[in-house]
């Protein structure tokens, strides 16, 4: 019959292609690919815009985001970090990887070579220089070295510059990456380089002394990065996860987790805490070490408590009678089991300690980290009921009570009485909190990264550069 003619063509089509496909003479998409081998092949860099280990795993933006798209798809992530941002570029575009996700500026020079999915995020080139260095005004009054990554977006925009600007002169480097450059800046090494903008905002907690002297050009749109060719099946399903993420607002919520806490730089404040590790935290190390190893909490984030709470000061004293260098209760201290005068620097880091972690083991298990360490501080600081008001408030209007980026803006109504007259605690200062999280977070991460820096290999001399005469 007719119909049994078209199920035997349908059969035979279905067949030849199967056929086809396992000859490899009729390739697969490169979405169908990665979901046949269940692996997802990214290319990122180390970096703390980009991909780093944290206290509590894997961690930076493009890994959320990567992570997220690899479940998104249904397949395992796999993670690898060439050494330099050249061997990223060349292995994308040799198909050695199915994308790099690595806070990749979207350029013509790049279009040409690779395919590049929607934008997730926009950052400003700016040129960087340290104080007592002479600020120039524009790259015609550059006074000194400047140097960028090589094959960066960088280099590419300041090679189209030397058209207007012919005394315009460089260097690239393939052996630095961009955090060491601005380090080379602030160790006066170089007298200039070009950082995106989000760079700059995280690396002036460490170097305080950095300055921006202006963008080198308007804002520049960030994108994933695919190979070459016709294919674009993945790029498209790669879209359509983060077109997603905006219209959900979950975009909007990793940009300010990574970067909220970060925009308001206070110079003065980290120049006084770069000078106190170094004066003040050596008397107490040795004893956040042992309460950290005691109490299974990481020491420097009880040493970036400690600094909040107090400076590193035993003596120190407040108005509400909380005293010592951890500015604990005596109440507290009993509950603690400890009783010895709060301002036995010992003593008081040790009661910091197990009060930090019974807050913490109070927390809901189901939170992930780093948001159950976030609001362990908060109650550490206002109190576990009013944390909990928070919670409910936030869980009340829709929002994600599990996540720190939006419960944070619900603790501050607790200071206004159409709120607070719904909980179960009444009133808070609740904006104290915020700041508190905020602050301790600035100052471990600034232990975390000087640490780091200790344990690594110094890469601080000037490496050799390949030159970029003018032309």
């Amino acid at each position: 019959s007719e119909l049994f003619k078209k199920e035997n063509m349908r059969s035979i089509l279905i067949m030849s292609t199967l056929f086809l496909a396992a000859c490899g003479l009729f390739p697969q998409s490169h979405l169908d690919r990665v979901r046949d081998e269940g692996v997802l092949r990214v290319l990122t860099r180390n970096s703390a815009t980009t991909y780093f280990q944290g206290p509590h795993g894997p961690a930076g933006l493009e890994y959320d985001l990567v992570a997220g798209f690899a479940e998104y798809l249904g397949v395992k992530l796999k993670i690898e970090t060439p050494e330099t941002l050249t061997q990223i570029l060349h292995k994308i575009g040799a198909g050695e990887a199915d994308m790099a996700a690595a806070g990749l500026s979207v350029t013509d020079g790049r279009k040409a070579l690779l395919n590049f999915g929607t934008s997730y995020q926009r950052i400003t080139p700016q040129l960087v220089y340290r104080v007592g260095t002479r600020a120039p005004k524009n790259l015609d009054a550059l006074h000194g070295s400047l140097e960028v990554v090589a094959d960066s977006s960088h280099a590419e925009r300041l090679r189209s510059l030397q058209k207007q600007h012919p005394a315009l002169s460089f260097q690239q480097t393939r052996e630095l990456d961009s955090e060491e450059l601005l380090n080379l800046v602030w160790e006066q090494v170089i007298d200039y380089t070009v950082a995106d903008s989000n760079e700059v905002a995280i690396s002036r907690r460490f170097y305080p002394e950095l300055r921006v002297a202006f963008d080198l050009s308007p804002a520049e749109a960030l994108a994933w990065a695919f190979p070459p060719g016709e294919d674009r099946s993945l790029v498209d399903k790669a879209d359509e996860f983060l077109n997603g993420l905006k219209k959900n607002g979950q975009l909007d919520r990793l940009l300010q987790r990574y970067y909220a806490y970060v925009s308001d730089f206070d110079y003065v404040g980290t120049r006084r805490y770069m000078k106190h590790i170094d004066q003040r935290l050596p008397r107490y190390q040795a004893w956040f070490e042992q309460a950290g190893k005691d109490t299974g909490v990481d020491w420097r984030l009880l040493a970036a408590i400690g600094y909040q709470e107090s400076h590193w000061n035993p003596k120190a004293v407040s108005p509400t009678g909380v005293r010592g260098l951890m500015m604990l209760t005596r109440a507290t201290m009993q509950q603690m089991g400890i009783d010895k005068d709060r301002h036995d620097a010992q003593a008081s880091i040790e009661g910091g300690a197990r009060y930090i972690a019974r807050v913490k083991k109070r927390i809901a298990e189901h939170i992930g980290e780093p948001d159950r360490t976030w609001m362990a501080l908060a109650a550490y600081n206002v109190g576990y009921g009013h944390l909990e008001d928070a919670r409910i408030l936030a869980k009340n209007d829709g929002a994600d009570a599990d996540k720190w980026i939006d419960l944070k803006k619900y603790l501050p109504l607790l200071s206004q009485k159409k709120w607070y007259q719904q909980t179960r605690y009444g009133y808070a200062r609740g904006r104290e909190p915020v700041r508190y999280v905020e602050n301790v977070r600035s100052y471990y991460d600034i232990l975390v990264w000087l640490t780091d820096k200790e344990r690594a290999p110094d890469r601080r001399t000037p490496a050799l550069s390949v030159d970029s005469p003018a032309l």
